[in-house]
């Protein structure tokens, strides 16, 4: 029989570790290697998902329009449906619903992949579009579930979460370019294909790894029981933590798209990859820095300042006049994006409670989509119009102004919320403290 694993609230936390050390005494905890390393390849699965998609189905109806529709439909099933499929895994456990879902998403990607081959209509592609966004697992948030049960308390959780941040950047720069290559020199079908195997074979695996998934929650006993545990998870805390999150997405989106309209504008259109490499390459060298070295500041405390400094930054590229001031303009808002992650990934995990663990991290995944997904179609509206590249650049300086402004006013809660919704984790009980 799986041993339950219990969260104790320790009464009194090893010193900060440093350096490399950091890294491997977070992997050498029982476990955490395995589905850390199981993880990763499903991770570029996902990764890989959208332009495998984008490439079939325009191979298979000769539309952009129509892969456009079914992408869509299956991102926005993906940010719906992943926090209910996340609510079922704190309640039953994640093995218990990750391998039924898994084998429907293998079902489901089968489909959709006969349905291109045979030229179907737009309508039945983007109905298995949707069936299949709702079926794909967000090994991220479970992944992040898993290192906070592990390590709550412990400081081996900053790394942790470093790792976390720097796998799923690695995974959003190799999927992308893999789905592109096996599509055009394969077979435009191989890019979702090997989405779906990397997705259902790396995600079996995963979830055969019992021993390090969270318990699950114990049934509530009331109705006053159940609405005590939605109130464990819609606290002052997170509903700061989801903004931040949204935040971050709203500054994906539209610097990905006011990059490329600056590029084009300034008649470098392929310098768009390499500007926007830039800013993921600071991103990654200040995670990895971030990750072996921590802060010297609680984590409620260090959210407010890394999204000033983020907000500040991204002053930076509505100065720049040419690709390569612009280069140098985004590496400094890069530089304050992996931290910010790191930081609030950590305040989630340290302020939720064990039983809607898995919860709280996909409505933080699903926060950030949304942001990346309604900015990425505003921005572009704005750019289109007399404002330009600049006005784009714009949106995240606004909205990153807005949330480092809320972030201050929620400090000491924020601050509070690393002691837990109520200051105790005894999370293997699911009960609200």
């Amino acid at each position: 029989m799986t041993p339950r694993l219990r969260f104790r609230t320790p009464t009194h936390a090893p010193a900060r570790t440093t350096g490399t050390a950091s890294y491997r005494s977070a992997l050498r905890v029982p476990g955490a290697a395995a589905f850390f390393l199981a993880a990763a390849p499903a991770r570029v699965g996902v990764a890989m998902a959208g332009l495998g998609i984008v490439w079939m189905v325009h191979a298979g109806t000769g539309s952009f329009g129509a892969a456009g529709l079914v992408t869509g439909a299956f991102a926005v099933a993906e940010t719906l449906v992943g926090p209910q499929t996340a609510r079922l895994m704190d309640r039953f456990g994640q093995p218990r619903v990750l391998v039924p879902l898994l084998c429907a998403h293998a079902v489901v990607i089968a489909a959709l992949v006969a349905l291109a081959l045979s030229e179907a209509s737009a309508a039945a592609l983007t109905a298995a579009g949707l069936a299949a966004g709702a079926t794909v697992p967000q090994f991220g948030a479970l992944s992040a579930a898993r290192w906070s049960a592990l390590l709550h308390g412990r400081p081996e959780l900053t790394p942790a979460f470093a790792l976390e941040t720097l796998s799923n950047e690695a995974a959003f720069l190799v999927g992308p370019a893999l789905a592109v290559l096996v599509a055009t020199q394969v077979h435009p079908a191989a890019g979702t294909v090997l989405a779906g195997a990397l997705v259902v074979g790396a995600g079996l695996v995963f979830a055969a790894l019992r021993r390090t998934a969270p318990p699950p929650a114990a049934p509530p006993a009331r109705d006053r029981d159940a609405a005590r545990g939605r109130r464990t998870l819609w606290t002052r805390t997170f509903a700061t933590l989801l903004v931040v999150n949204l935040a971050l997405g709203v500054f994906f989106g539209s610097t990905q798209v006011s990059v490329s309209a600056f590029a084009e504008a300034h008649h470098a259109p392929t310098a768009a990859g390499f500007l926007y490499g830039l800013m993921s390459a600071a991103s990654l060298l200040t995670g990895l820095l971030h990750g072996r070295r921590g802060g010297h500041l609680p984590a409620g405390t260090q959210l407010p300042v890394i999204l000033t400094l983020l907000a500040c930054a991204s002053l930076l590229p509505l100065l720049a006049d040419s690709p390569w001031q612009l280069g140098l303009a985004l590496l400094l808002p890069g530089a304050c994006v992996a931290p910010c992650i790191i930081v609030a990934s950590t305040l989630v995990g340290s302020a939720t409670d064990r039983s809607v663990l898995t919860q709280a991290f996909t409505w933080t995944n699903s926060a950030s989509a949304a942001g990346i997904a309604v900015s990425a179609a505003a921005t572009g509206r704005l750019i289109d119009g007399s404002g330009g590249a600049r006005a784009g650049f714009a949106v995240p300086l606004l909205v990153l102004t807005a949330t480092a402004a809320l972030a201050w006013y929620n400090r000491h809660a924020l601050t509070a919320g690393q002691a837990g919704p109520s200051g105790d984790h005894t999370g293997g009980t699911g009960q609200g403290t």
